[in-house]
């Protein structure tokens, strides 16, 4: 097995604004595995709030170049085991699992959902990012758009005008990147309107989840403070919901069992993605079947995308029905 990577730079269509930062790029670090002339593609972005080097992980992948190039190709969660013990990073290490089963399903000549027997008949729709604006802004490009459901990022709550995104009659979700304080919590949980969001994302910082309620009115969403199964028992009374993001939590091998974990503590899931190619968004795609929402709109923020597979058309994810994760580059 050959491993290669690169570290690709790429334009967003328009600024993305968060409680983090503004962003006018992403850069993603692209990894491929071949082997008998089948190449699996797996993908990672750099996101500073999340301290990912991507420099770093090139060094880390030289390092263990020999070892991955000398492994026998066998079942993905085997080699996935495999790369447990090599201690990287969950971010490149979930690229290195996706590029595994993209590699292990065209070599088989079978489809992700065929090798895990997943029913892809129900499929729930991607929501549409809107950044950091004016509320009447953000309402205004939501009536624009041909999508359905959004995910409204925001910075702090207005009390007197965050129920006017029901006016579009549009399926509407909030996320405020941890911006929100406990006050804030209190009067939205309290609130039966609140029950109108689809959920609510990671209201306040990284485990100051401890005051929030999963048995009032608003649908609380678990995104950093959910990083892997481990995570999910001290959550149950706090959130309803988690995002599962690959990069997080280590690919698509753990994404499947933290998705038979959650089902099993009802917690409802969420397949989300970072802003990459349709590299990443065809690896989070396949497990949308198995999810109750879906956030898979980080090709669409970008100009130049690199490859081709699953698409995301208007918030419908149509799936490729291709050998492993159905990746090509263009």
């Amino acid at each position: 097995m050959k491993i290669q990577w690169q570290i690709v730079k790429f334009k967003l269509k328009e600024t993305f604004v968060i409680a983090y930062g503004n962003y006018n790029n992403r850069e993603a670090l692209i990894i491929s595995l071949e082997h008998q002339g089948c190449r699996g593609y797996g993908e990672c972005t750099s996101i500073d709030y999340y301290n990912i080097n991507l420099s770093e992980f090139e060094s880390v992948l030289q390092k263990v170049k020999f070892q991955i190039e000398s492994h026998k190709i066998v079942e993905p969660t085997d080699f996935y085991a495999f790369l447990l013990k090599l201690n990287l990073p969950s971010f490149l290490r979930s690229a290195l699992d996706c590029a595994y089963w993209d590699l292990f399903g065209k070599l088989e000549k079978k489809s992700f959902l065929e090798l895990n027997q997943i029913n892809s008949s129900q499929l729930p729709e991607s929501s549409l990012t809107i950044s950091i604006d004016s509320i009447e802004n953000q309402i205004k490009k939501i009536n624009e758009s041909n999508w359905n459901y959004f995910k409204v990022k925001c910075n702090s709550l207005n009390k007197n005008s965050v129920f006017n995104y029901f006016e579009t009659n549009k399926k509407i979700a909030l996320d405020s990147n941890g911006s929100f304080t406990n006050e804030d919590c209190f009067w939205l949980e309290n609130n039966e309107e609140t029950s109108k969001f689809l959920y609510l994302e990671q209201p306040m910082g990284k485990e100051n989840f401890a005051s929030l309620s999963n048995s009032n009115f608003a649908n609380w969403m678990a995104d950093e403070d959910c990083q892997a199964s481990e995570d999910l028992e001290k959550l149950q009374s706090h959130y309803k919901s988690i995002n599962i993001k690959l990069v997080k939590c280590g690919g698509l091998t753990p994404a499947l069992s933290m998705i038979k974990d959650a089902r099993k503590q009802n917690f409802k899931v969420m397949i989300g993605c970072m802003t990459e190619s349709t590299i990443g968004i065809s690896a989070g795609a396949v497990l949308s079947p198995l999810c109750d929402f879906a956030d898979l709109d980080g090709a669409t923020l970008i100009e130049n995308d690199i490859a081709k597979g699953s698409q995301i058309e208007n918030g419908k994810i149509k799936l490729s029905l291709n050998f492993g994760l159905g990746i090509q580059l263009i």
